[in-house]
């Protein structure tokens, strides 16, 4: 495994374990004991749940191309957009003291979330165009992104 289907399988462990099937599947009690506040109608916490997890198919599909030599252009900008729209609007919430009256699970949650996409932004970056930028010069489908020989470190 190269150093952006690492970024990827912590992307996708993240996402599923830690923000997706929480938001799909915890009941309201649940999230209220662990002191979040929990906006109404709960349908919304749901859809946005599932929309983390159909976000995990690609990020799979992506994961599966890294590990075959391929570069995935879109799944890593899709991270890039995601994550680092998710760090910018965690940054300024913070700022704001957002999360100030939450319970205190729930604000170390929000934190944890601000440096988990700060940091899955930043290895998608430096993994994924960085990287390109780096090592390839000339432009070509996919750039030849893996060889063999990357593919394993």
């Amino acid at each position: 495994m190269n150093h952006l289907s690492k970024v990827l399988v912590v992307k996708i462990l993240i996402t599923i374990f830690v923000w997706g099937l929480p938001l799909l599947l915890f009941p309201t009690g649940w999230l209220e004991r662990l002191g979040f506040v929990v906006p109404g109608p709960q349908i919304f916490l749901r859809l946005f749940g599932m929309a983390y997890l159909a976000l995990c198919a690609g990020y799979v599909f992506g994961l599966r191309d890294v590990l075959n030599g391929n570069y995935p252009a879109g799944v890593v900008w899709v991270g890039i957009i995601s994550n680092g729209g998710a760090f910018a609007i965690l940054a300024v919430a913070a700022l704001s003291n957002t999360w100030e009256a939450w319970g205190t699970f729930a604000q170390w949650f929000m934190w944890g979330s601000r440096v988990s996409t700060g940091a899955i932004t930043t290895g998608l970056v430096v993994y994924g165009p960085l990287y390109l930028a780096a090592n390839y010069h000339s432009r070509c489908d996919d750039c030849e992104y893996l060889t063999r020989k990357d593919a394993q470190g």
